[in-house]
């Protein structure tokens, strides 16, 4: 793990939705898992450079997200722990065309289209099943493509058959590869609160990488043996084990550490 995304598990996980810390408990929770203090200081300012997290006002030190970091972090949020509705029978379609001389926008406009669930059947083509256009149109708004892309809700039609295009659309093979290799993995629950949080921070650190793989498809829409369903849930019961056994050390960490504007 290094040290930048280890930060946002750490603020997705244990300072949601407050979004906010004191940069002396970062560096505790960091030192446990093997970053010097340097090491954490200096991700912090990184990213505070890029506008990823922004200081609050006073001494000590306290850093909190961004609105755009926090938005990115709901969207994660909710694609990790909410379980998906049922499909409504429509597509949300997404059309682009943007320029060659702003293909870094481009790039990273695609990258999180992927996040929330988002797959392109054909160039410039993007669909998803689940109710997420608001987001997309969120991001759109962001990097400044509104004259580059249409978005709109299309009612199924059978030009195409629905498994085809999800298929062509998506790396299912891939997602139920990863799937499949979590629950052969054998995951360590210590007891002992340090231990665990540890233990934690990785877990979710790891099967947060699956949503770049699995788009999350609505239930109806998933085969009957979709190992992404087995996986969900020992996630879910893995998580609720280590953070009970982690809860002494959360406490004990976070007592005593001050914030902005304490005396």
């Amino acid at each position: 793990m290094r040290a930048r995304s280890t930060l946002f598990t750490l603020f997705a996980e244990f300072l949601w939705p407050e979004g906010k810390a004191p940069v002396a408990l970062l560096v505790r929770w960091m030192k446990v898992l093997g970053f010097s203090e340097p090491a954490v200081r200096a991700a912090v300012s990184r990213s505070a450079a890029r506008g990823w997290l922004v200081r609050e006002p006073g001494r000590p030190a306290v850093y909190r997200l961004s609105p755009r970091v926090r938005w990115q972090v709901a969207q994660v949020q909710s694609r990790l722990y909410d379980p998906e509705a049922p499909w409504d029978g429509r597509l949300r379609v997404l059309l682009h065309h943007v320029p060659e001389d702003r293909r870094g926008d481009r790039d990273r406009f695609r990258k999180e289209l992927v996040l929330l669930g988002f797959g392109a059947p054909y160039p410039g083509v993007w669909i998803n099943p689940s109710p997420r256009l608001d987001a997309a149109r969120d991001l759109v708004r962001f990097y400044g493509l509104e004259h580059y892309v249409e978005l709109f809700l299309a009612e199924r039609r059978s030009l195409v058959p629905l498994a085809a295009l999800l298929e062509k659309s998506y790396d299912l093979a891939a997602a139920r590869a990863a799937h499949e290799a979590f629950l052969r993995q054998d995951w360590p629950t210590p007891k002992a609160p340090e231990a665990a949080f540890k233990s934690l921070v990785r877990l979710v650190h790891e099967r947060r990488k699956t949503l770049f793989l699995d788009p999350g498809l609505p239930p109806d829409l998933l085969p009957e043996d979709w190992p992404g369903t087995e996986a969900q849930k020992r996630f879910l019961a893995l998580r609720e084990t280590l953070r009970r056994y982690a809860e002494p050390f959360l406490t004990q960490t976070a007592s005593g550490v001050p914030v902005a504007g304490s005396p």
